[in-house]
């Protein structure tokens, strides 16, 4: 891998807070954890509701395509959202739920219209409900649809185990007549040296994976045929400020846009944890090119 091209950092086309996009939502809190692009329009979901924010591709205030599409249920805790494309559904993932003695993430299923169809358990044990699965996409593969999911920790572990950088892991699922089935796991080339792992995406052989802890993204491609990897990838930070600190320290969604071009979505600031410059790109929804080497 080029080590100088690791270096280049996205370059900002543009960004909202979400609430200057949905009407009347001023004074609401949008904890953004995930983001699915589709014909013009960024789902976004949130942790801390059931609702699902449908945004023009433009992130204009005012556009009258902005709205908030308004759930029955009472679910939160959203982590991310797909598209399943064969079967014109999307996907919500839950991160962990408590299921007999041990956690295990949940998958529901909506329609095009946002009409909830079902929800089926992902056959994969967590420690807590706090650790867990951060990210989902659909992707056709030798034929077979599967949907790809991403641990937080490194090593699917929790604590000090899971912030030791080298460890990413995504894992393979089908799904079954009662529930999404294990198929497999893949593993990051271990120069990537993120604390965390927050979302990713799969478009064609492209893979994108995001770290909010790292503020960065890494770029891999599959092989045409498997799950390994053509070879280390290329990680891009996110922009730092003018003093070169970390701004984007909120980053939970990814969506590719164009095979150039990715969408994110960032999450609420936590005081006391992050400095206050990280305020002021939470909560938002961007967009970014990835620079030309």
């Amino acid at each position: 891998m080029n080590a100088e091209r690791k270096l280049l950092a996205l370059e900002l086309v543009r960004e909202r807070k979400i609430s200057e996009l949905l009407p009347g939502a001023a004074n609401e809190q949008w904890e953004a954890s995930g983001v699915c692009v589709g014909e013009g329009y960024f789902y976004v979901i949130f942790d801390n509701s059931p609702h699902i924010a449908r945004l023009a591709g433009s992130l204009t205030v005012g556009d009258p395509a902005n709205i908030l599409l308004r759930q029955r249920g009472q679910t939160a805790g959203f982590e991310d959202i797909t598209y399943h494309e064969r079967e014109r559904r999307f996907l919500i993932l839950i991160e962990a739920l408590a299921l007999d003695e041990c956690y295990k993430p949940l998958i529901e299923e909506y329609d095009d219209d946002f009409r909830f169809i079902q929800s089926l358990w992902v056959d994969f044990p967590l420690q807590n409900a706090n650790k867990g699965m951060e990210g989902i996409t659909y992707v056709c593969r030798d034929g077979q649809d599967y949907v790809l999911c991403m641990c937080e920790g490194n090593k699917c572990k929790s604590g000090r185990a899971g912030r030791k950088p080298g460890g990413g892991r995504i894992h393979i699922f089908q799904r079954g007549k009662n529930q999404w089935k294990h198929a497999g796991v893949i593993k990051l080339p271990p120069s990537v040296l993120f604390k965390d792992y927050a979302c990713l995406d799969v478009d064609g052989n492209q893979v994108a994976v995001v770290s909010q802890r790292s503020a960065a993204l890494w770029i891999g491609a599959f092989q045409e045929s498997g799950w390994d990897f053509v070879d280390e990838g290329v990680i891009y930070p996110f922009p730092k400020n003018e003093k070169g600190k970390v701004v984007y320290g909120n980053v939970e969604g990814v969506g590719w846009i164009t095979p150039t071009q990715i969408v994110v979505v960032s999450d609420k600031y936590k005081p006391g944890e992050q400095p206050s410059r990280c305020r002021a790109k939470d909560q938002s929804i961007h967009v970014f090119n990835l620079p030309t080497p």
